[in-house]
């Protein structure tokens, strides 16, 4: 067997063996049996054995940009909106998750470099107003297969990677290649992180119970090339990293998120999230207004019942369910009230753990354009 084919064996066994995991890992009263993994799925299983989020925690950089192996899962995730040569606005998105496979308590010392507990798994997709175009890969980790590395600052998996210049995040070029798509971009910002939350520290529910540490940078530019079929076109815009890491996002009672990221006509930006619970009374709402000095303000629901309003105007049929493309969206503390509507209605990310993704625009108080993730439907 050649070294490439018993990459392949090995790989396609552990995507077997962690999707099995995942799925069996729901809880009980989830029915499964015919639907596929999803993020939401992989984001409710059990921590045990796994470090876990502490309020009050600071935050380091750039240690904090590389991989946390003794946590569950996280990610690097970013989402551009972009405008060719033409004026066409294109979206572009890029995320890569570290899954530990077992607890660190459980960790075999390698004896090896084909030896971890660690898989990675990265997508891709490039959407219009007319086109959704996605792509997936997965690895084990290696460091001549998939990690993350300090110096340079690296993500990479296989030939998909994140590469920046120094042991920080900018400047740096991320480039994806896949047989429908491909693209380059040159990613810059020399504005502050924002630590959302507490100082980092994001809960995900009323009572604390699950959070993640979380950061992001909401103010990129980006200039590059994105190649659809095979034709070449140039693109600028603007860029939005963000950064998660736990054992556990959602609590068992939690069926999903619906998660933004919005970029308004007075230069600031905007998160907001909606973890649904089976009725509007348990649904968990979080948010941070952020703006380019590094400077912002939290929204958060339990210490102002009712400041955030989010609540769907139009659902579509898609290949993975009905789904809220379209959306009015009010924050009373910041006088913002918008609507949102989906760019392409029909972005589902139809890779091994579904959800749907895909880039948004914005009316209403503030203009403006943005992404939108839809997990759980």
């Amino acid at each position: 067997m050649t070294p490439f084919t018993l990459q392949k064996v090995l790989s396609f066994s552990l995507i077997a063996f962690v999707i099995s995991t995942l799925i069996s890992a729901c809880s009980p009263a989830q029915d499964v049996s015919n639907k596929p993994s999803t993020i939401s799925n992989m984001s409710s299983t059990s921590s045990e054995g796994y470090s876990e989020v502490i309020q009050g925690k600071t935050l380091q950089f750039p240690q904090d940009h590389l991989a946390h192996d003794d946590f569950k899962i996280e990610w690097w995730y970013l989402t551009a909106n972009l405008a060719t040569a033409t004026g066409e606005d294109v979206g572009v998105q890029w995320t890569q998750f570290r899954i530990g496979l077992t607890p660190p308590s459980n960790t075999v010392t390698p004896n090896n470099d084909w030896s971890t507990n660690q898989l990675y798994m990265a997508h891709a997709a490039v959407t219009s107003k007319n086109e959704h175009l996605i792509a997936e890969k997965w690895s084990r980790a290696h460091p001549q297969l998939a990690g993350v590395d300090a110096q340079p600052f690296q993500v990479h998996l296989q030939n998909w990677q994140w590469l920046s210049q120094s042991d920080t995040l900018f400047p740096a070029t991320l480039t994806v290649a896949d047989e429908q798509f491909s693209y380059q971009l040159q990613l810059n910002s020399q504005q502050p992180l924002q630590l959302q939350g507490e100082q980092g520290y994001s809960s995900k529910s009323a009572d604390k119970s699950v959070a993640s540490y979380y950061y992001s940078q909401p103010f990129i530019d980006v200039t590059g090339e994105i190649t659809r079929h095979g034709v070449t076109e140039h693109v600028t815009g603007k860029a939005w990293l963000d950064r998660e890491w736990s054992s556990q996002f959602l609590t068992k009672a939690q069926q999903g998120w619906d998660w933004f990221s919005l970029r308004l006509d007075d230069n600031s930006t905007l998160m907001a999230f909606r973890l649904r619970g089976d009725n509007e009374q348990q649904h968990f709402y979080s948010g941070r207004r952020m703006f380019a000095d590094g400077s912002g303000r939290n929204i958060n629901s339990k210490d102002n019942p009712g400041d955030i309003f989010m609540e769907p105007t139009q659902w579509q049929q898609t290949a993975l369910g009905k789904h809220p493309i379209a959306w009015h969206i009010r924050i009373n503390s910041e006088a913002i009230d918008i609507t949102t509507q989906a760019l392409n209605p029909n972005s589902d990310m139809l890779v091994s753990t579904s959800y749907w993704e895909g880039p948004i625009t914005i009316k209403g108080s503030h203009q403006g354009m943005g992404y939108m993730e839809l997990t759980g439907y």
